[in-house]
């Protein structure tokens, strides 16, 4: 019997259906995967071991081999690393099996924020005024905290409790000019539909594939939808309904770490990318469910990226990421595993733009047409990627797109005026964790960003009940009164009361 596998099945040695495919007795094992491996090596120990069980029986043995210290460098650590992968990897590029498929072409759109968003900027912002200034405690979780509330401020206002008008609570216009990305959302997808394309949403956020489907509703497109909570059978029916020959559905609405593994959906040729990834491989993933073996067309990549905010810093992040990994491989060396986000980084993220966000009070909501925006967001998007080409190792560990005022002492000093006298007057409510929006079920966006950022999640305080009263030990022989046990009974029932 011979036994197939996806690779993604078995990374994780420990997961139940990796110990069920350990069980199984075969002549010959294979490992499919659309992606090359990753720099881990335990990972990779993990798929050696279902090949071949008795040759790579230990992890420990493994990871001890490929160790890396003064003794070691990086050349002979690959050297080691090629010589036990050459006689099991036999890689194939898409280019070399599929000569008709066109390469995929990414243009970032950028878009400004409107009036509803800047506010409720300002006010994340300024809910930690000490922290951002470096005046307070720099506590890695409070950044955590901030960074989402920014992120969720740049894909929607909706996403904040008390934001949407109501009640009563409608679906209209209002949907679209308080948000710029759904703005450009507006113009972009009667465009697309006229030229004939299908399209593919991607969003970390199922909330806001929450919004984005009132929004399909109201403009009557239809659409499919696909998240962590989808079941199995509905979402093998859904993308079967999306594939169909003379399918009417228009919009794919999935989110970036459920669709972006295991799916097949080369009839679209659009891929918009709502909100991008901490991790840039989970957007190529997610891109390659359109660009891929059996795709006829040119497939198009939009990025949304708000403007002078937090996004940018993060796609800018995520580009030198892919950029230094290629220069590092290429010139024979692991990539650091080790990438995760420092204060310093998530401190500069933040600030990113606020003196930007703070001297400007209306709507940057852009009024020109789509063909115009597209055109402007190609040139930015070449300009960037020239640029980075352009740099060495060195200067891309250094590179920053950082606008003029943004490494100031204090981003909320901007002509003449201290905004940190303004934090006792403005109301802050609580955006640490925004209630559910109206009709729609609560979704944990946060833990995503503590596992993105790689933060643990906070422990809850322990709450010390209070002792039981001590009682006097009591026998039956001592012939007490009656009435003392009704007394010590009280006293008991009380306290359990008082405990709730």
């Amino acid at each position: 019997t011979h036994s197939y596998a996806r690779h993604s099945c078995l990374k994780n040695e420990k997961s139940k259906l990796s110990e069920l495919l350990r069980e199984f007795k075969s002549m010959n094992r294979l490992l499919l995967t659309g992606t090359p491996l990753q720099n881990n090596l335990h990972e990779l120990w993990a798929l050696l071991n279902f090949l071949l069980p008795d040759v790579f029986n230990s992890s420990d043995d493994f990871d001890s081999w490929f160790n890396t210290n003064a003794a070691l460098g990086d050349n002979q650590l690959v050297s080691r690393l090629h010589a036990v992968l050459r006689p099991f990897l036999l890689r194939r590029l898409k280019s070399e099996v599929e000569k008709k498929l066109k390469p995929k072409k990414e243009v970032k759109v950028y878009v400004g924020l409107s009036k509803m968003q800047r506010d409720w900027y300002t006010k994340v912002l300024m809910k930690d005024i000490d922290v951002v200034n470096g005046a307070g405690k720099v506590e890695k979780m409070r950044l955590q905290n901030i960074l989402m509330q920014l992120r969720k401020c740049c894909n929607h206002p909706y996403l904040f409790d008390g934001a949407e008008p109501g009640p009563p609570y409608t679906t209209d216009e209002h949907l679209v000019y308080n948000c710029g990305k759904l703005t450009i959302l507006d113009k972009l997808l009667p465009k697309l539909r006229e030229q004939g394309s299908r399209v593919l949403i991607f969003s970390q956020m199922t909330r806001m594939l929450d919004i984005l489907e009132d929004y399909c509703l109201w403009r009557q497109y239809k659409y499919c939808r696909l998240d962590g909570q989808t079941p199995h059978e509905d979402r093998n029916r859904q993308i079967e309904e999306y594939n169909m020959e003379g399918s009417e559905k228009f919009v794919f609405m999935l989110s970036t770490r459920a669709g972006g593994l295991g799916i097949n959906l080369t009839s679209a040729d659009v891929v918009i990318i709502y909100d991008s990834d901490w991790n840039p491989q989970m957007d190529l993933q997610a891109m390659d469910r359109a660009h891929r073996i059996g795709q006829t067309k040119q497939v198009r990549v939009f990025r949304l990226i708000t403007d002078n905010t937090v996004e940018e810093k993060i796609v800018e992040r995520a580009e030198v990421k892919l950029r230094l990994d290629k220069l590092v491989i290429q010139s024979g060396r692991l990539v650091d595993t080790k990438n995760q986000l420092n204060k310093d980084e998530m401190l500069n993220m933040i600030r990113h733009g606020a003196n930007h966000v703070f001297s400007s009070k209306d709507s940057e909501i852009t009024d020109e047409d789509i063909d115009t925006i597209l055109a402007k967001g190609e040139v930015k998007t070449e300009e960037l990627k020239q640029k980075l080409e352009s740099l060495g190792e060195s200067s891309l560990r250094a590179f920053s797109m950082d606008t003029p005022g943004a490494t100031t002492d204090s981003v909320y000093q901007f002509e003449g005026e201290d905004y940190r006298e303004k934090q006792k007057v403005i109301p802050i409510g609580s955006w640490i964790e925004p209630p559910k929006r109206e009709r729609k079920a609560n979704y944990a966006v946060d833990a995503y960003f503590r596992e993105a950022l790689r933060v643990s999640e906070p422990k809850a305080p322990k709450v010390q009940a209070p002792r039981p009263p001590k009682q006097p030990i009591v026998q039956d022989f001592q012939f007490f009164p009656p009435r003392l046990f009704e007394l010590l009974d009280q006293e008991i029932y009380h306290y359990r009361k008082t405990l709730g």
